[in-house]
């Protein structure tokens, strides 16, 4: 017999896989040409109230370095433009081109869409237990990790 953990630990790792693949799909199909990751760098770009390369790296989770790779390939794409402060040159700032917003706009869009769908086919609204446990697996993560 499967143990509840099991069933748990299952079902996140599928949702998750799932909502990716699809995802990455969807965007493919409406001519999006990057990745799923540049664009969750552009997201992260996006939402930060400062958007330099230290406080993007940190909403990410990511290394400087690694951000700087993800920064370079999105710059060279022109997805994105660095600039410095004029008063401190060794501050990076990020601003998103044009394109880079056709792309966050399609990819609300599916975030919209899917939970447009997930509130229809669910009823969600109306389960409190499964939203307060869905909050709660979300807290969990934030204070853990």
């Amino acid at each position: 017999m499967i143990s509840p953990k099991e069933v748990i630990n299952e079902l996140l790792v599928d949702v998750f896989n799932h909502i990716l693949s699809i995802e990455a799909d969807i965007l493919r199909k409406r001519g999006v040409k990057i990745s799923m990751t540049e664009v969750h760098v552009l997201e992260a770009i996006r939402n930060s109230q400062v958007p330099t390369m230290g406080s993007v790296a940190q909403k990410l989770r990511v290394t400087l370095g690694t951000l700087t790779t993800s920064i370079n390939v999105l710059v060279r794409k022109d997805f994105v433009e660095r600039y410095r402060d004029e008063n401190d040159r060794r501050k990076v700032f990020l601003r998103l081109c044009d394109s880079a917003h056709e792309v966050l706009k399609i990819h609300d869009e599916f975030h919209n869409e899917m939970i447009a769908s997930l509130f229809k086919d669910l009823e969600l609204e109306k389960d409190e237990v499964l939203m307060k446990s869905l909050e709660n697996i979300s807290q969990y993560f934030k204070d853990r990790y």
